[in-house]
């Protein structure tokens, strides 16, 4: 029946300023608090590695970059697009971005302002739309399923996931690349940030700490393959977890402000439990979007005790370490998840010390924690009252 088949991740690639590669994103998730500052970005990023020639890595934009080389290390994993084995019409590319090409947008106005409209680079469209990012994975991968980009701010990586794992349930796709990348952190766009006093006077994420005082912008990308189960399995895949579920809803409540009392990720967490087959108390972890900012912390806090109830499941936020990647936090956020069912420890939130009195979440933060595997629940909120939510069990 459509809808019924078994969704397997067997691929992950992982480009952030915390590691480069799933073992040294880890590690980073577990080692020192990120440095303090408005941006956690990369200060060497080489693109060249990930390209034929420099020629080719200067037509792309930094978040397609990004994209291409977790994309890279995604396909790597499975031994190459070949190794699956199925028609290429089949397998599809469900991308998440935020914001795009900004890097490129800020730049080709600079240079129009400064020597005019004729020195406007003939690639600024191709290099600035959001859509490049999974476009140009399919191309260099010669997929030619469905090929979309979900751009849905904060929210479009978790939706992302969601969307290509059903497309699997559905029988449509059989086999799909998806994840997420982000390179916001231009001057103007921190400065549009700033001002709208969203990210953090004094330069430190701490999710769901009294103290928290907005977010650190982040970048980078994470990529998974996804199969159809039972195929993977045949063709004798690693596979390294299960998307069982997950949702999305709206709070249509303000641009930029969650729904008091976070009552549209209630329904969005309900919704992705219900379509995942389980009740709350299969839960066993949250990874949460815990984006260090007074409100989504507080609304996210209460939507979280009433379904788990007081203190009913462990939760931590990677944003400590990460910054907020917007678009591609979803994504970072899967493989956090991922890597913590791998490795049986649930990192720690990073930075935070004094949890929030009004909250009543059993937040794992000073030291990380071992556990016992279970199903994980990635929560996502974006600006626009989007509200995701994905859950991912070891395989």
């Amino acid at each position: 029946m459509a809808g019924d088949r078994r969704v397997a991740v067997t691929g992950l690639g992982v480009v952030a300023p915390a590691g480069i590669g799933a073992k040294d994103f880890w590690a980073g998730l577990n080692g020192p608090s990120a440095r303090q500052g408005q941006t956690i970005v990369f200060e060497d990023w080489d693109p060249s590695p990930y390209f034929d020639s420099p020629k080719q890595s200067r037509r792309a934009d930094r978040v397609e970059q990004f994209a291409l080389a977790a994309a890279g290390q995604a396909f790597d994993d499975v031994g190459g697009v070949d190794a699956i084995g199925i028609d290429a019409s089949r397998f599809g590319t469900i991308f998440a971005t935020g914001v795009g090409g900004l890097h490129t947008l800020e730049e080709q106005i600079a240079i129009r302002i400064a020597k005019g409209e004729r020195r406007v680079s003939p690639f600024l469209v191709p290099m600035m739309m959001s859509n490049a990012p999974g476009a140009s994975i399919s191309m260099r991968y010669g997929l030619r399923g469905q090929s979309e980009t979900i751009v849905t701010a904060c929210a479009a990586g978790s939706h992302a996931i969601n969307y290509a794992a059903r497309l699997i349930k559905w029988g449509i796709l059989d086999a799909a690349v998806t994840g997420g990348s982000e390179a916001a952190g231009t001057p103007t766009g921190i400065a549009g940030f700033a001002n709208m006093t969203a990210l953090s006077t004094a330069g430190i994420s701490r999710p769901f700490d009294a103290d928290r005082d907005g977010f650190v912008m982040g970048e980078g990308s994470a990529v998974f393959i996804l199969e159809e189960w039972s195929a993977a399995e045949a063709r004798g895949a690693n596979i390294i977890g299960e998307i069982l579920g997950g949702a999305s809803n709206a709070d249509a409540h303000h641009i930029t402000a969650p729904a008091p009392g976070g009552v549209g990720a209630i329904a969005c967490i309900e919704q992705a439990l219900a379509e995942s087959g389980l009740l709350p108390a299969d839960i066993k972890q949250v990874n949460a979007h815990g984006t260090s900012t007074p409100l989504n912390d507080a609304a996210e806090a209460a939507a979280l005790s009433h379904v788990f109830g007081d203190r009913g499941v462990p939760v931590v936020s990677t944003k400590g370490i990460t910054g907020h990647a917007l678009g591609a936090a979803g994504a970072l956020e899967a493989a956090a998840a991922l890597l913590s069912i791998e490795h049986r420890l649930i990192p720690p939130t990073a930075n935070t010390v004094n949890l929030d009195p009004r909250m009543t979440i059993d937040l794992v933060h000073g030291e990380g924690r071992v556990w016992e595997p279970g199903p994980v629940l990635s929560t996502n909120f974006g600006f626009g009252g989007h509200n995701g939510a994905v859950v991912i069990a070891p395989a």
